[in-house]
């Protein structure tokens, strides 16, 4: 038997899920190891997806062809859309998941798709050679002993490197949800020269829905229009169906104090956990030191599946005793007689230093070797999958020998996720959140289609079908742009009638539709009277033509500075500069800059420690080597 492949993904998590599928859909043989194939897209932690930013990678991610988006609107049992008292660039899409059915669509998905094998194995350690003076990978091998050769080997191994598993003192190797932990890749990957951290996360208790008294708490029902996230989904089929409630409960004096009085029992305070844990998701122990005089903490009750009465106690992550999680648990209204079905624990696990990758996501320093995930120091199903699918796609595209998709940061939060880690690096689990990028209203949900479905139709993940429909989309919305803009309504007793009913000023002169929609007591849908001819159109086409109407200076002002920048990423620098010798360079910034060895000098101007001073420095010094290089030729000429 010949073991080879040209991609081979290690893990079938939400990053390597997405990592295969985009390399074999882009014709490449590929296979997908997995410890475990029951654990394929699994949803250790809290059963949704979406949230604050969040939602806006899965958006991004289905317009470059993703999976995760399409999959997550065929399970959703309920959805809700967050921030919608606030302004619209950080609306963001939540849906809870009915957990076991998307493991068995994933599932399904993988095995049917071509040019990808599944295979259960583990792998415990790549193989390398040197090549014209560099390091390349060259495959991998599996705890059963074989020898996979591959051209390209991408890691997605999550939170099951050399994984332990902490409840109160106790702890033991395992994965999440009692899963093999992978033993031996870790020690592989140091012999090769890549430089691991420790990591923490955590996940709450699951309590038996029949146990639960929900008269005592507060429902938490859905959203009345619910918007796909995939441009693939069936819109009508999401709004017939029934969703779910889910509900809230709030910790108490009780709860507080018996955290408090057990607080050295947690494995958290210990000291038996040493890796480092997310900031923006803590465990209710270290919530409670310090927030100290909060008086309560909310918690959400979600429901994990239709067919299981398992309940997730999202803001209840914990690592106490058992007895204890009991205690904590009956001391909540409603939650009296509470049963927990599997004990909320914190994992501690290997990952891997992001600032050793390119913005393509491959190694510097062994080629064809590729990070993704939570491998590369980030937390969350939608952060893992977005890395996956840009791994997956640099992959194939390098197997092809064709040109890199390198996202920026002024075109998606995928670009500004993958930059801050391959070039600031996390000393934490590294949560996307909106308020990470700078270009927060050039890149909203409803608009990520606009923004990247062009790069995935590029790279060859959009079919022609797909494309035609966004072309007619992206059409409809600035046609609608347009007339509203051109559009004029007259003044007349009726339309100032209606303009004071509305709680806005009457008109003297004639005004232009899109005048009136940019006034903040107005919109599309309330000046409809004033609209006589307006079309029907989709309701992603009125979102979106409105936004662009309503923060048109806002916009225009991020859109200049984003131009300004997308020049930076133009200007390459070469990846053998020496930096030490540029005259006028600070020591620090010559030192960072060798570190992370950036792609252009938009990626060495978000470096830390790299200022506007030192940015002018390399300038000059690429203009002075592009005048060089122009008098050489003239004269050689």
């Amino acid at each position: 038997m010949e073991y080879k492949t040209t991609v081979a993904v290690i893990g079938a998590g939400h990053a390597g899920i997405e990592a295969a599928l985009a390399s074999a859909r882009l014709g490449l043989d590929t296979v997908l190891f997995t410890i475990n194939l029951d654990a394929v897209a699994n949803m250790p932690c809290n059963p949704s997806i979406g949230g604050s930013g969040k939602g806006h990678l899965v958006y991004e991610l289905d317009a470059l062809g993703g999976e995760m988006g399409r999959a997550a609107d065929l399970v959703t049992l309920q959805s809700r859309t967050l921030n919608l008292g606030k302004g619209a660039a950080v609306h963001s899409k939540r849906i809870q998941a009915d957990r076991a059915l998307y493991k068995i669509i994933m599932k399904k998905t993988l095995e049917m798709q071509n040019n990808l094998r599944l295979v259960q194995s583990e792998i415990t350690a790549i193989t390398t050679e040197m090549h014209d003076g560099k390091r390349r990978v060259t495959g991998v091998v599996t705890h059963l002993g074989e020898t996979w050769e591959a051209e390209k080997v991408i890691i997605a191994t999550g939170t099951y490197l050399e994984s332990e598993i902490f409840v109160g003192y106790r702890s033991y190797p395992s994965g999440p949800d009692g899963m093999m932990p992978s033993r031996g890749l870790s020690a592989s990957l140091a012999e090769a020269g890549i430089k691991l951290m420790r990591f923490k996360t955590g996940t709450p208790a699951r309590v038996n829905k029949r146990s639960i008294d929900f008269s005592q708490l507060e429902e938490q029902n859905g959203e009345e229009h619910i918007t796909p996230f995939s441009a693939l989904s069936d819109e009508e089929r999401l709004n017939s169906m029934e969703q779910i409630p889910c509900h809230i409960v709030y910790t108490n004096a009780e709860t507080h104090g018996i955290i408090r009085d057990n607080i050295k029992k947690s494995a958290l305070f210990s000291g038996k956990i040493t890796g480092t844990g997310p900031r923006y998701c803590p465990s209710i122990e270290d919530k409670i030191v310090r927030f100290a005089d909060r008086e309560r903490h909310q918690l959400f009750i979600e429901p994990c599946g239709k067919d299981t009465e398992e309940m997730y106690i999202q803001g209840f992550s914990t690592s106490l005793p058992t007895d204890i999680q009991y205690r904590m648990l009956r001391s909540l209204r409603g939650f009296e007689h509470a049963e927990i079905m599997r004990y909320a624990y914190a994992i501690e696990y290997d990952c891997a230093d992001p600032t050793q990758l390119f913005p393509t996501l491959e190694f510097k320093d062994i080629s064809g070797l590729y990070g993704a995930g939570q491998f590369n120091g980030t937390s969350g199903y939608e952060e893992a999958a977005v890395q996956g699918l840009v791994a997956g796609i640099n992959a194939a595209l390098s197997a092809k020998e064709e040109p890199p998709m390198i996202l920026s940061r002024s075109s998606s939060y995928i670009g500004t996720l993958i930059d801050d880690l391959v070039t600031k690096g996390t000393k934490e689990p590294y949560r996307i959140m909106t308020s990470r990028s700078e270009y927060r209203l050039l890149l909203r949900q409803d608009n990520a289609d606009l923004r990247l479905t062009e790069e995935g139709h590029r790279v060859g993940l959009i079919g022609e079908e797909r494309y035609a429909a966004f072309l007619k989309k992206k059409a409809m919305t600035e046609s609608e742009i347009k007339r509203l803009e051109q559009t004029v309504i007259s003044p007349s007793e009726e339309n100032n009638a209606l303009l004071v009913s509305l709680g806005s000023s009457p008109i003297s002169t004639g005004i232009r539709l899109s005048e009136l929609i940019k006034r903040p007591e107005l919109n599309y849908d309330s000046i409809a009277p004033l609209d006589t001819g307006r079309p029907r159109l989709p309701a992603g086409v009125v979102t979106t033509a409105q936004i662009n109407i309503k923060y048109e200076g806002y916009i225009k002002r991020e859109r200049e500075e984003a131009e300004r920048q997308k020049r930076l990423e133009g200007k390459r620098l070469p990846p053998d500069l020496h930096y030490e010798d540029i005259k006028g360079l600070r020591t620090e910034a010559a030192q960072k800059l060798s570190a992370i060895r950036p792609i252009s000098i938009g990626q060495a101007a978000t470096i830390s420690g790299v200022n506007p001073a030192d940015i002018s420095v390399l300038l000059i010094y690429l203009s002075a080597g592009e005048k060089d290089r122009s008098e050489n030729k003239s004269g050689n000429a």
